[in-house]
Parts: structure tokens; C-alpha cells; sequence
């Protein structure tokens, strides 16, 4: 891809317990599909798709993390450099919810300044609930950052997830851009 076909790349990286639909989710909005069978992602992957916000085509390159409960050495080099952490628990899973506390303490230790997070809610569409809206929109209020309860199988709010990361991106580039040194 020529450099013209965008604006801008912005590096996204999805993190979260394994279980909670991190590739789901991420297939969904770069491919419009949504895979019925749960396979466990191993190793990080990626994939790239082409946004347009704030007037601007933008280029994420969105990593998809595995869901081990450390992130551990080789990991982190996928956090240095990112825009972007898109943290994610799943609604029916208690434990998911309550392990975001740990996965932002071990992305704290990489993060580079102005890095935004978006906190998300997966599998809305699930009867079996556990953990609610207010609940999640609590502990992203903890830690100052945007929430959304989503469904990748639905595409509840997913568009929504990554346009309002690349917004806060751009929003805070413009900000540095801007401020006197």
C-alpha cells in the first residue's frame, strides 16, 4: 500500500483474558465476519484496515494479544509504540472483569506517554450477564478512560470501539501538536 492511500497509522493493541472474544471482536471489524468456533490465539497477529475520522483516512494496525495472564517479556514489545490499548473483559466471565486490574498494572509498566485506553465490555449479547454496564463504566471511570459494552457477534458497538479510540488518538496528537515546549 502506498503511503498516499492514508493520513496516518495508528498502532491498537487488544488485550484481555483468553475467552473474552479479542479475535472475534478484531474479525468482525476488518473482515465483517464473526467465527463460531472459539480457537485460542497463541501468538500475536494482526490485521490492517483503513478508517476514515476526523477527516483523515487512518491506518490501524491492530494487534491482537493472547489472553495469557501475563503478558510476560515478549509480549511487551507490542505495547512499546502503541496509540492504543483497547482492554477487554467478557460480561459473563466474573474473573475477566476482575483480572483488568492486573492487565492494566503490567501495560502501565510499557506504556509511552499519551498512550489512550478504552475499556470494553464483550459478549453483550449473552442472557447470562454478570457483570453490568454500570460496573464496567465504574472501573473505567477508576482509571479515566472511555468504556462501551460491546458484541462482536451482534457488531454491537464495535465500529463505535475503534472510531472513538482513533478520535481520542487524534484528539491528543492534536493537543501535543499544539501545547508550547
Amino acid at each position: 500500500m502506498e503511503r498516499n492511500d492514508y493520513d496516518l497509522i495508528c498502532k491498537l493493541v487488544i488485550v484481555g483474558d483468553s475467552g473474552v472474544g479479542k479475535t472475534s471482536f478484531l474479525s468482525k471489524f476488518c473482515d465483517r465476519y464473526f467465527p463460531e468456533e472459539h480457537f485460542t490465539t497463541i501468538s500475536p497477529t494482526f490485521k490492517n484496515k483503513i478508517i476514515k475520522v476526523q477527516d483523515k483516512k487512518i491506518k490501524l494496525q491492530i494487534w491482537d494479544m493472547p489472553g495469557y495472564g501475563s503478558l510476560g517479556e515478549k509480549i511487551k514489545t507490542y505495547i512499546i509504540g502503541a496509540h492504543g490499548i483497547i482492554l477487554m473483559y467478557d460480561v459473563t466471565d466474573e474473573n475477566s472483569f476482575n483480572n483488568i486490574r492486573n492487565w492494566i498494572t503490567q501495560i502501565e509498566n510499557y506504556l509511552e506517554y499519551g498512550v489512550c485506553i478504552i475499556l470494553v465490555g464483550n459478549k453483550s449479547d449473552k442472557l447470562d450477564e454478570i457483570i453490568t454496564e454500570k460496573e464496567g463504566k465504574t472501573l473505567a471511570d477508576e482509571f479515566n478512560m472511555s468504556f462501551f459494552e460491546s458484541s462482536a457477534k451482534n457488531t454491537d458497538n464495535v465500529d463505535e470501539v475503534f472510531n472513538s479510540i482513533t478520535n481520542e488518538i487524534l484528539n491528543k496528537r492534536a493537543k501535543q501538536v499544539m501545547s508550547p515546549d
